[in-house]
């Protein structure tokens, strides 16, 4: 298959390695998303880490809560991913929906990406980079996970770089410069989506990596050798000092919602990577079976559904129409358009 397969239609995204376009699949009139990857000029490592990372991710992967890779190929200096095109995602569901999602739509929606998740961990992978904008949902309701450029293989004993993940979803130890650690990382994001589901605005906001850290301190309370052992020898634990500080309750961090939600994110937000609640337990927390219950697919809250919405897709104007004509139909030829 070729770019030429395919009728390329409006911009969705721009990243640092290239864009991201609708497109339909001449052959089929499948819509999909077509993700073009500029190669480095370095013969030691022509492809983009992240773009290795999540096309080897998506390939491995197949699960329904997963977003689905349909093919790659090359173009020119460029490799493109066809992917499965989902126009919404849970952040926009959260901040558009001008209200407090219902509980019992916000357990449909947290139940599919625990059931993603925990096949991404059971067959090995980390996903690094949780947030509601990499939780895409589609126009039947289902959730599924997005941009694999920071996953990783599960190995224990492994070392890992630590400036992974999105700063308002990144675990302590991550913070604290950590590079041995596990799935934990991601349990901690779950957690924080959890919350922001729950209270309609992120738990962690800051503006640095310092300020994040006595964000998470404020609200948990300063770590203890009871409730995080070993955190005195994370690399970057001595490079700044916090004040002691007393745990806020969940009652003030996550107020007014059924007690056994609070209980479910408190599950996750510990400084203890080991005690968070993996994946296929959390499927079997009371919260699940707690009246009100989660809604069906067909009934849950979707971005389309809400009054005035506007989908996230940006239609070109003829300025960036000739670009991509430009970027994604140029000759096989090698030359760089992307600038």
């Amino acid at each position: 298959m070729s770019i030429f397969a395919y009728d390329v239609g409006g911009i969705i995204g721009e990243g640092a390695h290239g864009i991201v376009v609708r497109a339909r699949n001449n052959a089929t009139g499948e819509i999909v998303a077509l993700k073009k990857i500029l190669l480095k000029r370095r013969p030691d490592k022509p492809f983009p880490i992240d773009a290795f990372r999540e096309v080897k991710s998506l390939q491995y992967l197949n699960h329904e809560n997963i977003i689905r890779l349909h093919e790659v190929f090359s173009h020119g200096p460029s490799v493109v991913l066809a992917m499965e095109f989902v126009p919404h995602n849970l952040s926009a569901l959260i901040y558009h929906s001008q209200k407090k999602l219902p509980i019992s739509h916000i357990k449909t929606y947290l139940i599919q990406l625990l059931k993603g998740l925990g096949y991404c961990h059971i067959n090995g992978i980390m996903h690094r980079d949780i947030k509601p904008a990499n939780l895409l949902i589609d126009v039947e309701g289902t959730l599924k996970i997005a941009d694999f450029g920071q996953a990783c293989l599960i190995v224990e004993g492994r070392k890992y770089e630590h400036q992974v993940a999105t700063r308002w979803y990144r675990a302590p130890e991550l913070l604290y410069g950590a590079q041995y650690y596990n799935e934990g990382v991601d349990l901690w994001a779950v957690g924080c989506v959890f919350a922001e589901m729950l209270n309609c605005f992120p738990l962690f906001r800051s503006e640095n990596d310092i300020e994040q850290l006595g964000v998470v301190l404020n609200a948990l309370g300063s770590p203890t050798e009871q409730n995080w052992p070993g955190h005195r020898k994370l690399p970057d634990y001595n490079k700044i000092q916090f004040p002691c500080t007393d745990a806020t309750s969940w009652e003030q961090l996550i107020p007014d919602i059924q007690p056994e939600a609070r209980e479910l994110a408190a599950s996750w937000l510990v400084y203890d990577s080991s005690r968070r609640l993996r994946c296929h337990k959390a499927l079997e927390h009371d919260l699940f079976l707690t009246e009100p219950l989660p809604v069906s697919k067909k009934d849950v809250l979707k971005p389309s559904t809400i009054p005035d919405w506007q989908p996230l897709t940006i239609l070109p104007d003829e300025e960036k129409i000739d670009k991509i004509i430009q970027i994604f139909q140029a000759d096989q030829n090698g030359a760089d358009t992307s600038n």
